[in-house]
Parts: structure tokens; sequence; C-alpha cells
């Protein structure tokens, strides 16, 4: 029973640096929400004697093979680089003497009571930040919904099964359809309240993750 607390805290720490996996990501999201919609594939009727079918049309034939409509693919083109820096640095430093002379009491001098007092107090500190980051690629879409406006909501994602692991992409927001060109193509980078995920799982993944150990000892909440 002694043993049993030490080791009931010890897992309640270990529970707390937790290992966040890609899966868990995936699986705090609809994954439904990244399938394409459901149409209505019904065909109207034909109008007596013509085979035109009214709301059946792909489009006019002067127009750009762009998605517009619910139910269209579209190619994000992957084109995100992010930096950041921060540098911080405090110094300050104060000193302080105090000197006593050679007391006089009733006319006789004490030089042996003659002392002083100084202390001095420095402070310097330092700190440094760096970050880059880079997605390159493509991911094709759906339109999910079109606005009032004619802005396109857009939902994706892509699996790719490797020999060493599992990658996943998924990506969804707000296009205009005035930035997609005439390759039914847009940059990620129009795209608006975009959301991408981009992580993988397998042995590639799970070997650059620190053990559970050492996650313990680097947790925040670890007391030394």
């Amino acid at each position: 029973m002694k043993c049993f607390v030490p080791c009931a805290c010890l897992a309640v720490l270990v529970s707390l640096t937790g290992c966040q996996r890609f899966s868990a990501n995936m699986a705090s999201e609809d994954t439904d929400d990244y399938q394409p919609p459901v149409l209505d594939y019904s065909q109207p009727p034909a109008t007596r004697g013509g085979l035109f079918r009214a709301g059946y049309a792909s489009g006019s034939l002067l127009q750009d093979k762009r998605a517009l409509r619910v139910g269209d693919i579209l190619t994000i083109v992957l084109d995100e680089s992010t930096q950041s820096s921060k540098s911080a640095g405090t110094s300050y430093g104060k000193s302080s003497d105090v000197g006593i002379g050679v007391p006089r009491v009733l006319g006789k001098d004490y030089p042996d009571a003659e002392t002083s007092i100084s202390s001095s107090r420095d402070f310097s500190g330092s700190a440094e930040s760096s970050q880059q980051n880079a997605l390159r690629g493509a991911i094709a879409v759906t339109v999910h919904q079109v606005l009032p406006n004619g802005t396109l909501l857009v939902k994706g994602e892509k699996s790719l099964q490797l020999n060493q692991g599992d990658e996943f992409i998924r990506l969804s927001g707000l296009v205009r359809v005035d930035d997609i060109n005439n390759n039914n193509q847009i940059s990620s980078r129009n795209v608006a309240n975009a959301r991408i995920s981009y992580a993988g799982r397998g042995a590639l993944s799970e070997s650059n993750q620190a053990g559970w150990l050492t996650r313990f000892f680097t947790n925040p909440l670890f007391p030394l």
C-alpha cells in the first residue's frame, strides 16, 4: 500500500506530460466534415422536342472550367512560409559605499573602530527565440457551400500511406472565385480563415518524439 501512492503520483505526472499524437487530433475533428457533400444527381426531365435540360448544363462554352458550385473540385497550391524571431536583453547594476571615520569619545580617538561598508549588485539576462516553417505541395478540395456573396467554402483531406508511415493533410477555408486561375487552382495564401493540418504517424514520426521519461523530466510541472 505504501508503494501504491508514489506509483499513483508518478502515473498522474506522466499523464500530464501527455503524448498528443496526430490520431488524437484527427479524432477531435469530425471526419464527415471533410467528406464530399451529398449531391442530388437526379436528372430533370428533358423539354419536349429537345435535348436541353434546365439546370443540368455543365457550364457555358465560353466559361472557364473553374469551381463554382457545391461539389466542384478545386486545387489548393500549398505555399506557406512563416518566420519569426524575438530577442530580449536586460542588465542593471547598483553599488553603494558607506564609510565611518575614526570615532572620538571624550577627547580620545579610537582608530581601530574606523570601518567602511560597501555593496554591489549586478544582473544580466538575455533571451532569443526563432522559428521557421514551410509547407509546399498541393491538395484537391471540394466546394461544400456557396455563400450569398459568391464566396466558396471548401474542405478537403489527403492521406498518403507510405512504407515508413502515414502522412495526413487537411484544409478548409473560404475562397473567392476571382482568385481562382484558369487552371482551377488557387494559392493557399488567398484562402481566408484557412485551417491547414499536416502531420504523420509511423516509424519516422515516432522517432522524432521524446520518450515518456524524457517528457516527464522536461515537463514544466516537474519540481526540480
